[in-house]
């Protein structure tokens, strides 16, 4: 049976040990992507493939970074009612 988790972290997207790589068809995208690399200080490679459509999927990636998602408390089942009845829940909302 092979192993899925080698039990080292993967580096960090934008830095020397693992940099954005993008593909572009023109030689003017590649100096717009470029400036922006460079104002977010990230670590990159642009390829330059006229014959390939675009893919900056790892830019879009470095721009809109995953939130943390934030996950309400549970009402307890002896906790009184959110709905304001001022019963407990298991009674009220709870069935």
């Amino acid at each position: 049976m092979e192993k899925v988790f080698d039990g080292k972290k993967a580096a960090k997207l934008g830095t020397v040990a693992n940099p954005a790589v993008i593909t572009v068809p023109t030689a003017e995208r590649v100096k717009e992507l470029e400036s922006v690399f460079q104002e977010n200080g990230w670590r990159y490679t642009i390829e330059l493939a006229p014959d390939q459509p675009e893919d900056i999927k790892d830019l879009e990636i470095l721009l809109n970074p995953l939130k943390t998602k934030v996950v309400d408390k549970r009402v307890g089942r002896n906790e009184p009612c959110p709905c304001g009845s001022g019963k407990k829940y298991k009674k009220c909302c709870g069935q």
